[in-house]
């Protein structure tokens, strides 16, 4: 199996993703062997002027990797030409603005999909394309509280808190690259392209499935909170926090009841793991406030780490909490090739993001840095649809490309 071939090498991509959403499903891609040619506006998509610095930022840096990028005015009906063009020699094009804006624009799906009947035309966004919701504002904070994301995080007596990651946008990104893969795949057997959609509300709702536990699966406590802080979000575990040790923070977890006998032993209190108080799941779930003081009494005082390597030789769930630039240089990240260092013009060397996705006996993608504003416009306008240097002067000129 040594040596094949990318899955997706072959595939051409038109990428009109923007910020986090539609830019990462296209990563995806691009890191699976496709050829990923990223179209901006002029002055570049919305992300380019979340830099600190002149130039890119990080975040459009790392989820614009192995791209080409270009400029194209789609305001214009010489823009709208060229996407078309584009579009009879693509098989995906992704894109993730608010529905309706490609049909104003005058390139929604029926006319990408005239001009290329193989076309897998993917749309991500908030809501989707139906629905009450179709026309709401989505960015991921506003689908993070619509969703119940804010509201199940956080604690009981403060106020709702969100997620510190994108984890809607990411959530749909992912989601929408899935959905291309599979309407890919079905084009492979029936020869026809089709139109695919992930909405950003609809992908972060199964992750809600601890909280949905309490909610709906009946037996919780009388009031108990939906925000349940470090808590196990259904209040179903017990022990299930992050315990404070003399240097830090230490996340525990007892999932099954052999795990609470082996953390009884690390403890110096093996009777504790036999105790009808504590033995088994349910028991430890009704006295969680006491199961919580016996592991931070013992936890306070000791070292994370020490904690760390005692507690996993035993094969408790655990793990320190670390701050983000810990992770950044995570050793075991960079040896799997996640994390790949790069050297881009606009944040110098930086943490390049490799896709999480493996395939047996296909190399992991080399990381290219990501274009640059209208880097490529020669190389795709002019090489791949034939466009003379004159004639590529006079769109310039014109604010087309």
């Amino acid at each position: 199996m040594a040596g094949r071939e990318q899955p997706l090498t072959g595939i051409v991509v038109v990428d009109l993703g923007q910020i986090y959403n539609g830019p990462y499903a296209t990563l995806l891609m691009a890191l699976a062997g496709a050829r990923v040619i990223k179209v901006e506006p002029p002055q570049g998509e919305h992300l380019r002027g979340r830099a600190r610095v002149e130039g890119a930022g990080a975040p459009l840096v790392l989820l614009n990797s192995n791209k080409l990028g270009v400029t194209l005015n789609l305001k214009a009906e010489g823009g709208r030409e060229l996407l078309l063009e584009l579009v009879q020699r693509a098989d995906v094009v992704v894109e993730n603005f608010r529905p309706g804006v490609m049909e104003r624009l005058g390139v929604g799906e029926p006319t990408l999909h005239e001009a290329n009947p193989r076309l897998i035309y993917a749309s991500g966004s908030g809501f989707g394309s139906t629905g009450p919701y179709r026309d709401y504002p989505a960015m991921d904070l506003t689908v993070q509280a619509i969703a119940g994301v804010m509201s199940t995080t956080g604690y009981p007596d403060q106020p709702p808190v969100k997620a510190g990651p994108a984890v809607c946008d990411f959530m749909g990104g992912i989601h929408l690259y899935a959905a291309v893969a599979t309407a890919l795949f079905e084009r492979e057997r029936t020869g026809r392209g089709s139109t695919v959609e992930a909405s950003m509300f609809e992908s972060i709702y199964p992750a809600l499935m601890s909280s949905l536990g309490l909610l709906l699966g009946g037996g919780a406590p009388e009031g108990a909170p939906l925000r349940t802080g470090n808590r196990h979000n259904g209040l179903a575990e017990a022990p299930y926090n992050v315990y404070p040790t003399s240097d830090g923070y230490l996340t525990i977890i007892c999932v099954g009841d052999h795990h609470w006998r082996e953390l009884a032993a690390a403890m110096g209190r093996p009777e504790l793991g036999d105790d009808e108080r504590y033995a088994t799941r349910r028991s430890r779930v009704e006295r969680m406030d006491e199961i919580d003081a016996l592991v931070e009494g013992w936890t306070s005082d000791r070292l994370k780490e020490e904690l760390f390597a005692g507690l996993r030789e035993r094969g408790v769930p655990c793990a320190p909490v670390r701050e983000l630039d810990e992770v950044a240089a995570d050793p075991h990240l960079h040896e799997r090739g996640l994390l790949t260092e790069i050297d881009h013009p606009d944040t110098g060397p930086i943490p390049g993001l490799n896709s999480p996705l493996r395939f047996a006996g296909v190399e992991r993608a080399e990381l290219r840095p990501a274009p640059g504003l209208g880097e490529h416009n020669d190389h795709v306008y002019g090489e791949l649809l034939g466009l003379d240097a004159d004639r590529r002067s006079e769109l310039a000129a014109q604010g087309v490309i």
